[in-house]
């Protein structure tokens, strides 16, 4: 098998495993949602087919597409989000993986077309400060990929939430977005909860920097050289 063969097999294998943490968290019902991952060294992505149950997911059939939306490999018909994952991994070099739900707190943020607000400080290390709101846009075209990429470009939050529809995440690696989507949700659930008890208290900016860079540099176990 190729180099480039033996990559869409691990990212279809991947791509499948990880449908399974969307169920696990809460955030999908029946067939809703998805996960891609971009293919390195190719224009290429790997996600789910469309309408298909989550329990008959297979790494098979995960659909290859190239970065327009057109299949690659595969016997399915790819998501309906495809055009807006290809058109964000063209724009953004960085993405290696996305996700997409209708997770229920986060897209009633959405519902709203509200915000959600850095007031604890796991918004602070996960996002950066706020979970930004994108535009209304619909399905089936690159409108929402257009929209995403316009919202997160020089924004530190992974997550976006489009309005009327529900999250779109992203990050250098599948996994990562995967965290992304649970954490967008988790914060969504909490800072609701918050906020029907009483005023929201925001965190300082500058301590919302403070605790977003010590998270990403120093949080976890260093890895050895």
């Amino acid at each position: 098998m190729s180099s480039l063969g033996a990559d869409i097999a691990r990212l279809r294998d991947e791509v499948c495993r990880l449908h399974a943490q969307l169920l696990r968290w809460g955030l999908v019902t029946w067939t809703s949602g998805n996960v891609s991952a971009r293919v390195p060294g190719a224009d290429l992505l790997v996600i789910k087919p469309s309408g298909v149950s989550y329990e008959d997911l297979t790494p098979e059939s995960m659909v290859v597409t190239n970065l327009h939306g057109s299949i690659v490999e595969g016997d399915l018909l790819p998501s309906s989000d495809t055009d807006a994952h290809a058109y964000v991994y063209r724009l953004m070099p960085e993405v290696g993986g996305m996700v997409h739900t209708h997770s229920p707190y986060a897209t009633a943020w959405a519902a709203r077309g509200e915000a959600i607000p850095c007031v604890l400080t796991a918004m602070a290390d996960e996002f950066g400060g706020e979970i930004p709101v994108g535009p209304f846009a619909l399905i089936g075209g690159d409108d929402i990929g257009k929209g995403i990429v316009a919202t997160l470009s020089g924004h530190r939050s992974p997550a976006v939430l489009m309005r009327n529809h529900g999250v779109f995440t992203i990050g250098p690696t599948p996994k990562a977005a995967v965290k992304a989507a649970v954490m967008t949700e988790d914060v969504a659930r909490t800072v609701h909860i918050a906020r029907s008890g009483g005023d929201l208290v925001p965190i300082d900016p500058e301590h919302v920097d403070a605790l977003h860079a010590r998270y990403q540099t120093a949080y976890g176990q260093e890895v050895p050289l």
